[in-house]
């Protein structure tokens, strides 16, 4: 790396570190109990990462004082920004009511009600305590129901971290079971590529053996590595000629694509889906949905489940009475239908303008994405956004990025007063109003400026 480029590099980082003392401080300190100092993997960077100390709306404020523009949104949670106050309302009178009566409540059936109405493939609700839970609950579901044993996944599509969805997420791509996996388990998840259609539907119809498939229907990390319509029509007619039961992972998805998903956008029905972040308001919580006649593997009357054992399932937090009071009103809010729209509309503009600064300054990263996520590539290799194809590109291209370029990007970023993911890219809410797109725009601008002449050499 030239001078130039070497002095652009310690500027950053050190201008990081002057603003974020205290930050830097609580990771010092984290490193003496938490491994790597961190309780989440999109939290580790260098020198150090952010810490919180409130947030409203569509920013975050650090122990330090500095304000953000928030685009990470509670990893996909906060459709409605930060302490919408009609939900922080309904959360805090159910506080004062209790947080655990250990018994039913009322709330449990308003909750399912709620989902029912919006989610096309919900005829039955079970609730969970994250959407890691869901997901895995959907394959038992499903591996009970067609005593089958096999599941199918795609390359990166994140469904969370217990032992059948690790091979082939970001590494072992080979199918063999990263370290703590046993092997047994990961033969039987197969992790194929996204974009092999030939593939997918010759497995489907050749190995008797696969209960489900699981996806994320924008396709990997919400569509960074984005799978079309058309290849979920197909996955829905081989799933249904082959007695394969199809899970929507839409964790992040569901009521941000639109209220019903993308299930309801596409008109395309799963057999079960994985819900969780929106689902429960911002809250600790998830629940798997779909089909009555696989849900019944979990009820008590053995006339509804027929001959199959019962799936044995608690869950000392499993619809959560806060949760539960967070989630239904924000779902309230999101089934009247302008959220959706809304954040969708600033997404829009985000992506626009983000492209158009991207050509003010020469660069051949693309900025792309769907509904209220945006995704910038990195990669270079493409001419013009015209010629942006992402299947041709293929997963591993999409991910590719010059060296330490996305690390120093989320850095300038924070000095400048925004917060992306460190992918790169985001998520956007109904809080992110035209003026907050505006200071954003004018945030990458100047973090671009600074990285000028790493960029050149």
């Amino acid at each position: 790396m030239n001078t130039a480029a070497t002095k652009a590099r310690e500027h950053i980082e050190s201008t990081y570190a002057r603003r974020t003392p205290k930050s830097a401080e609580l990771s010092d300190a984290a490193g003496r109990y938490l491994p790597s100092g961190v309780v989440h993997v999109s939290r580790y960077t260098k020198p150090h990462g952010l810490y919180a100390s409130h947030a409203d709306g569509a920013r975050k404020w650090d122990i330090d004082g500095n304000e953000y523009i928030d685009y990470f949104g509670g990893h996909g949670a906060l459709l409605l920004g930060h302490n919408h106050p009609r939900v922080v309302a309904a959360a805090s009178a159910q506080l004062a009511r209790g947080t655990h009566f250990a018994a039913g409540n009322e709330l449990d059936i308003l909750w399912a009600q709620k989902i029912c109405e919006m989610v096309p493939s919900a005829e039955r609700v079970r609730f969970h305590s994250s959407g890691t839970e869901a997901t895995q609950m959907a394959v038992r579901l499903a591996r009970a129901f067609t005593g089958k044993n096999k599941l199918m996944r795609f390359h990166s599509h994140y469904h969370g971290w217990l032992d059948d969805m690790t091979s082939g997420y970001i590494s072992h791509f080979d199918g063999s079971a990263p370290i703590g996996v046993p092997a047994s388990v990961a033969a039987n998840s197969i992790s194929i590529d996204p974009y092999d259609r030939a593939q997918v539907e010759r497995l489907l119809h050749e190995d008797t053996d696969i209960a489900a498939v699981i996806v994320e229907p924008l396709g990997a990390a919400t569509g960074k590595v984005p799978i079309d319509a058309g290849f979920l029509r197909q996955l829905r007619d081989w799933t249904r000629a082959n007695d394969v039961v199809l899970i929507f992972d839409e964790v992040v998805t569901g009521f941000r694509v639109s209220p019903g998903g993308v299930q309801q956008l596409i008109d395309v029905t799963p057999d079960l889906t994985a819900l969780a972040k929106i689902v429960a308001g911002g809250l600790p919580g998830g629940a798997v949905t779909g089909r009555a006649d696989i849900l019944a593997g979990l009820d008590y009357d053995p006339g509804k489940r027929g001959k199959r054992e019962k799936i044995f399932h608690p869950g000392t937090f499993n619809a959560c009475p806060v949760s539960a009071a967070a989630g239904l009103e924000t779902l309230s809010i999101i089934q009247q239908g302008e959220a959706c729209a809304r954040a969708t509309r600033a997404a829009q503009r985000l992506r626009q303008g983000l492209a158009e600064t991207l050509q003010e300054f020469g660069l051949d990263w693309i900025v792309y994405g769907e509904a209220s996520a945006f995704h910038l590539y990195l990669g270079g290799e493409v001419a013009t956004p015209a010629d942006f194809d992402p299947e041709a590109l293929g997963r591993e291209r999409l991910y590719r990025q010059p060296a330490d370029v996305a690390r120093l990007l989320r850095l300038a970023l924070n000095i400048n007063g925004v917060d992306f993911s460190g992918w790169p890219g985001g998520l956007v809410s109904t809080a992110h109003d035209d003026a907050t797109i505006d200071a954003t725009l004018a945030a990458f601008s100047a973090s671009l400026e600074m990285l000028r002449p790493i960029l050149a050499s």
